[in-house]
């Protein structure tokens, strides 16, 4: 059970819980979890089994993903590239305007079918793909299995939002076991910690 925090919300000790570090950064704890394992916050394990993780590595982060546009430009800040694959138009209005507010150096494409997600791919792969599953032309399914059948493409993180049921999936045949599945609505608290776990991952390699 983690310590309270005090007025500033921040802990006044040399290592937080893994609950604290998701207080500081305004994420889940599933997020601070995945960033631990990619070496993005420097923590260590108690006899119990319990994470602890450096503040320092918290306020690091922190005073990254704070910094400006004009910031990042001069600290040579590489952009991600993501694809959203949704049919609905209020959905795809829905993700623009999130994602815009976020201040992150994302660069969004939204397709609305499957074939079009193939195409675009071909033209330009992302870092990452967003998509749902039921769509005109190419559903979600065809679209995920043939991109997974190419290993050119094997670094592309994948991500599945929908309003289907892991019963209705598996029913259809199932996905790889490398993509994420999330129900809608769409849960942009869980796909922006996401995407600032990948931004640090590239920010690690570049610098």
């Amino acid at each position: 059970m983690s310590d309270a925090l005090p007025a500033n919300g921040k802990p006044d000790r040399e290592f937080c819980s893994t609950s604290d570090a998701a207080q500081m950064l305004g994420v889940s704890l599933g997020t601070v979890q995945q960033m631990v394992e990619n070496g993005l916050l420097d923590a260590w394990k108690t006899a119990g089994g319990h994470r602890r993780i450096r503040v320092t590595s918290v306020e690091a982060f922190l005073r990254k993903r704070q910094a400006g546009p004009a910031q990042r430009a001069a600290a040579k800040v590489p952009e991600l590239r993501v694809l959203i694959a949704e049919d609905d138009r209020l959905m795809q209005a829905l993700y623009e305007k999130t994602v815009a507010t976020w201040d992150m150096p994302v660069n969004v494409k939204i397709v609305a079918s499957g074939f079009e997600g193939l195409m675009e791919i071909g033209r330009n792969t992302p870092d990452l793909l967003v998509a749902d599953l039921v769509m005109p032309d190419l559903d979600g399914f065809a679209m995920i299995r043939k991109l997974r059948a190419d290993p050119q493409l094997a670094g592309m993180d994948i991500i599945v939002i929908t309003g289907l049921s892991q019963e209705d999936i598996d029913e259809q045949g199932g996905l790889p076991e490398d993509v994420l599945i999330y129900g809608k609505p769409i849960p942009f608290r869980e796909l922006k910690g996401y995407i600032q776990a990948r931004l640090m991952q590239m920010q690690r390699r570049v610098g």
